[in-house]
C-alpha cells in the first residue's frame, strides 16, 4: 500500500518554530529601529498633549470658486508652515483636510492668540527695492527657499551671487561706524530715484518729512538685526506699512541668513497674473520661474525696474518679499516693460515650483475664515490620557479574566497573543510618529481599546474549532490541524470586514475620527499578523505536551468537561463458520 503523500500543510506542522522564529526577528528589528529613532513613546494628539488645534475654511471670491483647489490649498499650508515656523514652534502641524479645511495644530507652550493671528490672515506679498543688504550668520541648517540673487537680461534673470553690504569691506564684520555710514549713504541715494519725470506711486524713504528720524530708526534697527535668531525673524518688519521703508530676513543660496533695508512696495503681490516654474531649455539656463503681470502691474514692473536697471550693486535689486520675509532679491540691468519676467539660477524643479506657488498666492481669491479653534490645557490632556489608559486597562483585564476562567490553560496562548499584538501596536505607532506625523489622539485610544475584543475574538474562533473536533472524538494534535482551515476562514472574513469598516471611516471622515479609523486598521491587520505567525504555531508546540495533550482538567482542553464522544473504534466482524449442507 502506497504511503500518503506530504503536502505542504504537513510541513509547515512539523515546523512551527519557524514562524515564531520570524515574529521574533520582527518585534525586535521594529524595537531596535524605534530606540534609535530617540522616538520611544508615540507621538501624542493636541487632545492628549495639550495645545491649539486651529480650523480654518477656505473661501474664495464670487466668481472664483475654481481657485479652491490642491495646489492652492498646498501652497497656503506651505505660507503657514513658514508663519507657524516664525512663532517659534517646532512641532506645529498644518495640514489639508477635505477640500477646503486646512487644520494648525500647535502643541502646548504657543501664544495660542498670536497662532491665531499669524495663520488666519491672507498672505502679503509685495515688490521692495532693496536699499542695503549684507550676511549676518553662518550657513542655516536647513535647506535655503528659493531666493537666489542675480543680473537681469531681457527677462529677471536671477543668477546665484551672494549680495553684500555697500560697506568698505562688504563683510559682517565692518565697524559699526563703518556700516552705520553706508546704511546712511544708501538711504539718502534713493535707489528709486530716476531723472524720469514719472515718479512712483509709493513715496521712498529720503522723500518722507521725517526721513532723518526715519533713517536713524532704520539705521538702529538694521544694526541689530540677527537673523540668525528665530525670534528676530519673526519681528523684522512688524507694522511697516506698503508704503514705509524697512527691515527684513531672507536666505541666499548658499543657505546664508541675509539682512536687507527695503524700500516702499512699487508692485503688489496681487499684480501678478500668473507665476509658474518651467525648464529652460532655449538658453540651457535650467529650472526657471516666469512670471506675468496685470495691466497695472505691468506698468508699475516697467518702471521700478527702470529706475533699478540704473544703480549699482545691491540697489539694483528688487526683493520679492511674502510675510515680511524676502523668498527672492534677483538683480535688474534693464527695463523689463513687457508685461513678462523670468527669474533663473540655482534652481531646481522643487525650488522653482516652490517660489512659482508663492508668486502666484499674492494674486489667489483665496482667504480663511475660522471654523473652530480648540485649546486643551497640557492639565487636561493629561488627565484624558490617564482616562483612556484607565479604561483601556479595565478592558484588557477583563477580557483576561474571561479567558483564564472559560479557558483556564488555554488562555495562556491567548494572554502571549495579545502582549506581542500589544508590543507590537506600540512600537509602530512610537515610529509612525516622526515617519508619516501620526499622532495618538483620544479617538485613536478609543481604537486600540475597541480592537482588544476584536484581536481576543479570533483566538475564540480557533479555540471553539479545536474544542469542537475535541468533542468529536479527536485527540488534541489532530484537533488543532483539522480546526486550523475553517478557523482561519473565519478569522479572515471577520477581520477583512473590521478592516473595510476602518477604511471606508477613514476615507469619508476628517479630523479626529480619523485617528480612531487608523488605529482599528491597525490593529486589524496585526491580528491577522499575531494568529498565524504566533497564535497557531505556539498551539501547535503545545499540543505535544503532555499537560495538554492528556487534556489535564486544568489545561481548558479537558475532554470530559468538554462532553467529547468516545473514540470510534473498527473492530472486525466474526469469520462465518462452515455451513451445514444439510441445512444449506
Amino acid at each position: 500500500m502506497a504511503a500518503p503523500k506530504k503536502g505542504r500543510s504537513a510541513s509547515a506542522q512539523s515546523r512551527p518554530g519557524r514562524s515564531l522564529v520570524l515574529i521574533l526577528i520582527a518585534i525586535v528589528a521594529l524595537t531596535g529601529g524605534m530606540f534609535l529613532s530617540g522616538h520611544t513613546t508615540p507621538r501624542l494628539g493636541i487632545d492628549l498633549a495639550g495645545g491649539t488645534s486651529i480650523t480654518l475654511r477656505a473661501e474664495a471670491e464670487p466668481g472664483q470658486e475654481s481657485a479652491i483647489n490642491k495646489t492652492n490649498m498646498d501652497t497656503a499650508v506651505e505660507i503657514m508652515e513658514r508663519r507657524v515656523n516664525g512663532l517659534g514652534v517646532s512641532e506645529a502641524e498644518v495640514q489639508t483636510q477635505g477640500d477646503k479645511n486646512i487644520i494648525v495644530n500647535i502643541p502646548k507652550g504657543t501664544n495660542s492668540k498670536e497662532a491665531r493671528d499669524q495663520v488666519g490672515t491672507t498672505a502679503k506679498l509685495y515688490f521692495r527695492p532693496v536699499i542695503a543688504t549684507e550676511v549676518t550668520g553662518a550657513a542655516a541648517k536647513t535647506s535655503p527657499s528659493p531666493s537666489p540673487s542675480g543680473s537681469a537680461s531681457d527677462k529677471a534673470t536671477d543668477k546665484a551671487t551672494s549680495s553684500s553690504s555697500p560697506s568698505a569691506t562688504g563683510t559682517p564684520s565692518a565697524t559699526s561706524t563703518t556700516q552705520g555710514r553706508a546704511v546712511t549713504d544708501a538711504l539718502k541715494a534713493d535707489p528709486t530715484g530716476s531723472a524720469s519725470p514719472s515718479s512712483s506711486a509709493s513715496p521712498s524713504a529720503s522723500a518722507s518729512p521725517s526721513g532723518s528720524a526715519d533713517t536713524g530708526k532704520l539705521e538702529k534697527q538694521y544694526a541689530a538685526l540677527d537673523c540668525t535668531d528665530e525670534t528676530a525673524r519673526a519681528k523684522a518688519g512688524d507694522g511697516a506699512k506698503p508704503t514705509d521703508s524697512t527691515v527684513a530676513c531672507g536666505q541666499n543660496a548658499g543657505g546664508q541668513w541675509q539682512k536687507y533695508i527695503l524700500g516702499p512696495a512699487e508692485v503688489d503681490g496681487t499684480d501678478v497674473d500668473k507665476a509658474e516654474a518651467a525648464f529652460n531649455t532655449t538658453t540651457a539656463a535650467g529650472w526657471t520661474v516666469n512670471m506675468e503681470f496685470t495691466g497695472e502691474g505691468r506698468k508699475k514692473f516697467g518702471e521700478i525696474t527702470g529706475k533699478l536697471a540704473q544703480n549699482q550693486p545691491p540697489q539694483n535689486q528688487f526683493a520679492i518679499v511674502l510675510d515680511n520675509e524676502v523668498v527672492s532679491d534677483p538683480r535688474v540691468s534693464q527695463a523689463l516693460t513687457g508685461g513678462s519676467a523670468e527669474i533663473s539660477g540655482n534652481f531646481n524643479q522643487e525650488s522653482a515650483q516652490s517660489l512659482a506657488n508663492m508668486l502666484s498666492y499674492g494674486a489667489l481669491p483665496l482667504s480663511f475664515s475660522e471654523d473652530s479653534v480648540t485649546t486643551v490645557t497640557a492639565a487636561l490632556g493629561g488627565e484624558q490620557l490617564k482616562a483612556g489608559l484607565i479604561a483601556g486597562a479595565i478592558g484588557l483585564a477583563l477580557v483576561i479574566l474571561y479567558l483564564v476562567v472559560y479557558y483556564r490553560g488555554l488562555s495562556l496562548v491567548a494572554i502571549a497573543s495579545l502582549l506581542v499584538s500589544a508590543a507590537l501596536t506600540y512600537v509602530i505607532m512610537s515610529l509612525l510618529g516622526p515617519a508619516i506625523g501620526f499622532a495618538l489622539n483620544l479617538p485613536a485610544v478609543c481604537g486600540a481599546i475597541v480592537a482588544i475584543g476584536i484581536t481576543a475574538d479570533s483566538f475564540i474562533v480557533y479555540f471553539e474549532r479545536v474544542r469542537d473536533e475535541i468533542r468529536e472524538g479527536r485527540s488534541l494534535r489532530p484537533a488543532v490541524e483539522r480546526a486550523w482551515p475553517r478557523a482561519r476562514r473565519t478569522i479572515l472574513v471577520s477581520d477583512f470586514v473590521s478592516f473595510l469598516a476602518a477604511a471606508v471611516l477613514f476615507v469619508v471622515t476628517v479630523g479626529k475620527v480619523q485617528g480612531f479609523a487608523f488605529t482599528l486598521g491597525l490593529t486589524t491587520v496585526l491580528d491577522v499578523v499575531v494568529v498565524f505567525l504566533f497564535t497557531k504555531p505556539l498551539l501547535t508546540l503545545l499540543a505535544r505536551r503532555k499537560f495538554f495533550a492528556n487534556g489535564h482538567r486544568w489545561s481548558g482542553l479537558d475532554p470530559k468537561r468538554l462532553g467529547a464522544k468516545p473514540p470510534l473504534r473498527r473492530t472486525r466482524r466474526p469469520a462465518a463458520g462452515p455451513v451445514d449442507p444439510k441445512e444449506a
